[in-house]
C-alpha cells in the first residue's frame, strides 16, 4: 500500500528523532517471524533500553542521509528493521542473542557504530564482545593470577626455610 507524502515525511522525522541520540544501530533482516517472536524480541530489546522500528528501506535511507555517517551503507535486502540505542553494544548484542534461536527468520545485515557504517561481519564481531562486568572480572582474574603464584612461591620458600 502506497503511503501519502505527509505520512512519509512523518515517518522520516520519527526515524530521524529516534536515531538522533543513538550511538549504535543494527539493521535487521527479518522474514516470517510470528507475532509472539516479534513481541519477545521487542520485550528483550526494551529491557536493555534499545528501540526497534520497522520502516521502508527508502525512508530509512532518507533518515540516515541526514546523520552524516562515514562509510557506505550496507546492502539492505528484504524486510528491514532497525534496532538502536545509546549503549554502544546493547543493540547488536541483543539482536544477536535473539538471532541464535531464530536463525532462519532473523539476521543482522549491518549497522552503524560510532558514526560509521559497518558490514554484517563487523556488527557480529561487535555483538560478541562480552558485557562490561564480564570484561572487568576477566581483568581482575588476570591481575590476581600472578599475585596468587607469587604467594604460592613465597609460601613454598617459607616452608623450606622452616
Amino acid at each position: 500500500m502506497a503511503l501519502k507524502k505527509e505520512k512519509k515525511v512523518e515517518i522520516v522525522a520519527d526515524l530521524d528523532a529516534s536515531l538522533k541520540d543513538a550511538q549504535s544501530a543494527v539493521f535487521v533482516k527479518f522474514d516470517k517471524l510470528t507475532v509472539a517472536d516479534v513481541n519477545a524480541l521487542r520485550r528483550s530489546l526494551q529491557k536493555e533500553g534499545v528501540g526497534y522500528t520497522v520502516a521502508k528501506k527508502t525512508l530509512l535511507k532518507r533518515a540516515l542521509a541526514t546523520r552524516g555517517i562515514d562509510g557506505e551503507l550496507p546492502v539492505l535486502e528484504g524486510q528491514i528493521a532497525v534496532a538502536y540505542g545509546t549503549d554502544l553494544l546493547a543493540p547488536a548484542r541483543e539482536v544477536y542473542a535473539f538471532q541464535k534461536g531464530h536463525k532462519e527468520n532473523i539476521s543482522i545485515v549491518g549497522g552503524m557504530f560510532e558514526g560509521k557504517y559497518m558490514n554484517k561481519q563487523e556488527m557480529e564481531s561487535i555483538a560478541t564482545i562480552p558485557p562490561r562486568e564480564v570484561l572487568l572480572s576477566q581483568i581482575a582474574y588476570l591481575l590476581k593470577s600472578p599475585l596468587q603464584r607469587l604467594a604460592i612461591a613465597v609460601n613454598a620458600v617459607a616452608g623450606q626455610k622452616a
